[in-house]
């Protein structure tokens, strides 16, 4: 009896041992159009552990990487469809509420401390313009400050951009700043650039370091041009009515979570801009520092643009900027 006491007891915890664990109570996916090394998947991934950690595993984040589950635009149609639960959309928001071009006007982000200081004077200004279009900001990351890259030139002043066909993200204010500069600017998605470049379709594009690297730019373009012309933050962005749709308990680990991962993603951020411009050198890429006085001087209209066409925007340029110190 004992014997067989025994065995039965060594049976029941091998079977305790091979179960599978528990599922999660709630499982939500998170795409984004970044590349394996990226910082938008540093940043997702850590955010996804985050949650998974502080809910003692009720709530599972699925990360799904390089456009895996759509472009940006499409990530926006599936949030609504409740098809996707979150995404890092960063320029394109400008297409989806006009208060976001706040942020494609040249060099009105001084630094990550201005743009915290935007964030908590201005937070609220931009969550009602995302709710109105039905989407739910739950917190803010970075996609950083963006450099030009090409095959004609080195870009030491705007005129040196003229007639370059350069590959921009879908924003009308980016558009308008490189046509100002004298550029030839086309809208393309993310994934599509490297194949443009290496064609010849697009002479070059602007990004951040770890966009350039991650998405292998450098092999594919002879010149970097470090202009830091716009600072592009990156929003976890929800539907609206998925979003309050989850426990109020959920809720708190999704937003505790967005707000103490975005210390992380800064801190990396930071490092990468130099970790990262060594190895676009090490590519074999010449790399000059642009004349960012006479591209301040050249984004003037595009500034008077905004103020003026924009409900708002010249409110809105005036508090960004006054926040600057």
């Amino acid at each position: 009896m004992k014997k067989i006491g025994l065995a039965a007891s060594a049976a029941m915890l091998s079977a305790v041992v091979a179960a599978p664990t528990l599922a999660a109570d709630v499982t939500l996916k998170f795409g984004h159009v970044g590349n394996p090394g990226s910082l938008f998947e540093a940043s997702v991934n850590a955010y996804a552990q985050c949650v998974n950690d502080e809910s003692n595993g009720k709530v599972e984040v699925q990360t799904f990487g390089s456009s895996q589950l759509g472009k940006d635009q499409e990530l926006l149609q599936k949030l609504k469809l409740g098809q996707v639960d979150f995404a890092l959309p960063s320029s394109v928001m400008s297409s989806v509420s006009e208060e976001f071009g706040i942020f494609e006007m040249p060099y009105i982000i001084k630094d990550r401390d201005h743009m915290k200081r935007v964030q908590e004077k201005l937070g609220a200004t931009f969550q009602s313009a995302a709710n109105a279009k039905g989407y739910h900001i739950v917190g803010f990351f970075e996609n950083g400050f963006r450099n030009i890259t090409n095959n004609v030139r080195p870009i030491n002043v705007p005129a040196d951009l003229k007639g370059i066909k350069l590959r921009t993200p879908k924003g009308k204010w980016r558009v308008k700043m490189f046509q100002l500069y004298g550029a030839n600017p086309t809208p393309m998605a993310f994934s599509e650039v490297f194949t443009a470049l290496k064609t010849g379709v697009m002479d070059g594009q602007e990004n951040p370091y770890t966009q350039i690297t991650s998405a292998k730019f450098q092999e594919v373009q002879k010149y970097l041009s470090v202009t830091g012309h716009v600072y592009t933050p990156a929003y976890v962005l929800a539907s609206k009515k998925h979003f309050d749709a989850q426990p109020a308990d959920v809720k708190k680990v999704l937003n505790d979570c967005a707000t103490s991962t975005q210390a992380m993603v800064y801190r990396k951020a930071e490092a990468m801009e130099t970790e990262l411009l060594d190895v676009i050198k090490a590519a074999g890429v010449q790399v000059n520092t642009a004349d960012k006085a006479a591209f301040v001087n050249a984004s003037k209209p595009v500034y008077e643009e905004f103020a003026s066409g924009v409900k708002g925007g010249a409110d809105l340029i005036k508090t960004v900027l006054d926040l600057a110190n």
